[in-house]
């Protein structure tokens, strides 16, 4: 209903109701009931999945504490709440409504009359863009802490000011981000960044605390900033990112999770390759690193680490563009994408300007111009290559001039004649010198009889062990 009664095109609609899931389970014989903390049904109709909610009650916790302190005990409900760990606890629509987080969220359609139900004041909160939470905003976040992701993620996509007194506490119990398990920290995170509004939603995240239990590797990376590179190109990705998502085009997590860790893993790579290690080694191994401390805060799939490996990797080879492997880095799945990298890298001052510049002009040009381009850089080499005179020949003949280098016949001068040791024969036998002109592999020359004449003496020595005993034991 907000999003409808902002004039928006709602992404979906929630049914709730007061009967339990296992109730609604019994209805449909295509429903499926999913969630252990929070029980859901989902109804399968057609193509779409209806998700269906059961009205929540107080939760059994807060009601708990809350008898304790009325009795006079001397309890605080928002140190004693903590987390909630089972919240199907069923109860009214209007308990219901008190139990969501924010007074906006809180606003139901009723099918029967068509009306726009109100609760929590919400309709009002609404007209004046104030995003405010229901209850004691201190007790609703440590019940669960991913609403303070949520209270940023709804006030930068709306345009609304979350309320003071749900905004204050929200700077001191930023660290309990960490208790959240970072699967679930992983699909809030693509909430908040590919919703169309990443570039606000970093900013108000940076302001009020959060980023940092988020990406702490990249908040670090942040705070040195050199001549304002780092901060200049996580705006222009997660703009970027905006800009894709706002006009109906494709995004993938990998090439957010490797713009938000670039920097990190530039850090880590420059101070390998200060240690002696290899360019490319000193990247992948940075990366290693990079992605097994972030995956402890929030644990994105392999598939997309892979990925976003892949972007990385892609970025020294798209800056060497020699000859054919042009043509192989224009057909790896990921050159878009890494394409795309180098230029948000040229855009924000860390260099790869010709490179971007080299890469635009290659797409843009038609098969002969592509040809010409590649023709050019390879070439380039080769001349470097001719300033330092031709290599030399690798075959066995030809003169290379005097000390003890090959003369005509193919031999050394100054070194002694090959020697053919033939078992058997009583001693080395020198093989005759080769003829001028001669060749090998078979053909007319001076190579053709000392083959054959080594394997009759091969031949030979095998009978002379056999038929008599060696010179030198008689």
């Amino acid at each position: 209903m907000r999003d409808q009664l902002l004039g928006r095109e709602p992404k979906d609609f929630d049914v709730a109701t007061d009967a339990h899931p296992e109730q609604v389970r019994e209805l449909f014989r295509n429903c499926r009931l999913i969630g252990r903390r929070f029980r859901l049904a989902h109804v399968r109709f057609h193509d779409e999945i209806i998700e269906v909610a059961t009205f929540r009650g107080p939760s059994a916790v807060i009601e708990a504490v809350l008898d304790e302190d009325e009795e006079g005990e001397d309890v605080d409900p928002v140190e004693e709440a903590g987390p909630i760990a089972d919240d199907n606890v069923y109860g009214t629509v209007e308990e219901d409504a008190l139990r969501r987080d924010f007074t906006i969220n809180a606003l139901y359609y009723n099918i029967e009359d068509f009306s726009v139900v109100d609760y929590a004041s919400g309709m009002a909160d609404l007209e004046a863009g104030m995003l405010r939470l229901i209850g004691d905003p201190a007790t609703r976040y440590r019940e669960d802490p991913v609403r303070m992701l949520r209270a940023v993620r709804f006030a930068a996509k709306l345009g609304f000011r979350i309320h003071p007194d749900s905004e204050a506490p929200i700077f001191e119990l930023a660290p309990l981000l960490g208790d959240i398990p970072p699967a679930r920290l992983f699909e809030e995170v693509l909430k908040l960044f590919h919703g169309g509004c990443a570039l606000a939603t970093f900013e108000q995240l940076r302001h009020y605390g959060l980023f940092s239990s988020l990406f702490p590797l990249t908040e670090e990376s942040l705070e040195h900033e050199e001549g304002g590179f780092p901060l200049t190109f996580v705006a222009r990705a997660l703009k970027n990112t905006d800009d894709r998502v706002n006009a109906g085009q494709p995004v993938t997590p990998a090439f957010l999770f490797a713009a938000l860790l670039w920097e990190p893993l530039r850090e880590r790579a420059a101070l390998l390759q200060a240690n002696g290690t290899p360019k490319m080694e000193a990247l992948q191994r940075a990366a290693d690193e990079v992605i097994a401390e972030q995956v402890q805060h929030i644990a994105f799939p392999r598939r997309f680490s892979v990925q976003a490996r892949e972007i990385w990797n892609l970025q020294p080879r798209l800056e060497e563009r020699r000859g054919k492997r042009v043509q192989s880095l224009i057909d790896h799945p990921r050159f878009r994408a890494a394409y795309d990298f180098l230029v948000l890298r040229s855009e924000s001052g860390e260099g790869g300007a010709e490179a971007a510049d080299w890469w635009t002009r290659y797409q843009e040009s038609d098969e002969a111009g592509r040809s010409g381009m590649a023709q050019e850089n390879a070439g380039g080499r080769g001349e470097r290559r001719g300033e330092r005179g031709p290599r030399r020949p690798r075959g066995r003949g030809g003169p290379r001039g005097e000390g003890g280098q090959r003369s005509e016949g193919g031999q050394r001068e100054g070194s002694q004649p090959p020697v053919d040791v033939q078992p058997g024969r009583g001693g080395p036998v020198t093989a005759p010198p080769r003829a001028e002109g001669g060749a090998g592999n078979g053909e007319a020359g001076g190579e053709s009889r000392p083959k054959r004449r080594r394997r009759r003496g091969r031949r030979g020595g095998r009978q002379a062990r056999t038929e008599a005993p060696h010179p030198d034991t008689t």
